[in-house]
């Protein structure tokens, strides 16, 4: 005999105790354990927050690193943990302790485990609430690969090695591709 699984909805996922170690993401009603970041995940997070941080005034921008809950659909519940995002503050709707809009730029670093499947499906969960901009960081290849939304899709707009990542929506901020890799 077949077993309907039972999918959390936005309420229970309220009354949850909150997590102490790794993360959990629901996805179409269903809990997913994330373990926590590792190296050199962890360190390329890090080095980014450090170098956008030295270019923006946190009054009007806040920088969120792989601690919150980024709500993408109430039915099925689907809520996300992305890596790095970046907000203007005045543009930040938080409800119940989620964030309930968009970041102008949310930033992804590709783990070992990580699928091709789990990859877009992040991304059209990113492209379904208007993410303008998503960058896929590979410490692997080194590489960072740039998508930008238009027509409802997020799409490679550039794959760099080399040069400068420029968020579109924050004027200003200039980070050099070699710095973000853990030494």
């Amino acid at each position: 005999m077949a077993t309907i699984p039972h999918l959390l909805t936005y309420e229970k996922m309220l009354q949850m105790p909150r997590e102490t170690e790794g993360r959990e993401e629901v996805v179409r009603g269903e809990l997913c354990r994330l373990p926590p970041n590792d190296y050199p995940h962890a360190e390329v997070i890090q080095r980014l927050i450090r170098r956008i941080d030295r270019q923006i005034d946190e009054k009007q921008i806040a920088i969120l690193g792989s601690n919150f809950g980024l709500l993408i659909s109430r039915d099925p519940l689907t809520c996300r943990i992305p890596d790095l995002a970046l907000y203007w503050r005045d543009r930040m709707t938080i409800r119940d302790n989620l964030y309930h809009s968009p970041p102008g730029l949310i930033v992804e670093v590709l783990s070992p485990s990580e699928t091709r499947r789990r990859k877009e499906e992040k991304l059209q969960d990113y492209a379904s609430i208007g993410v303008p901009e998503v960058w896929i960081v590979s410490p692997e290849a080194q590489s960072v690969e740039v998508r930008l939304l238009s027509a409802g899709v997020l799409s490679t707009s550039a794959i760099l090695i080399a040069g400068d990542l420029r968020p579109t929506l924050f004027p200003g901020v200039s980070i050099p591709v070699r710095e973000i890799w853990p030494d």
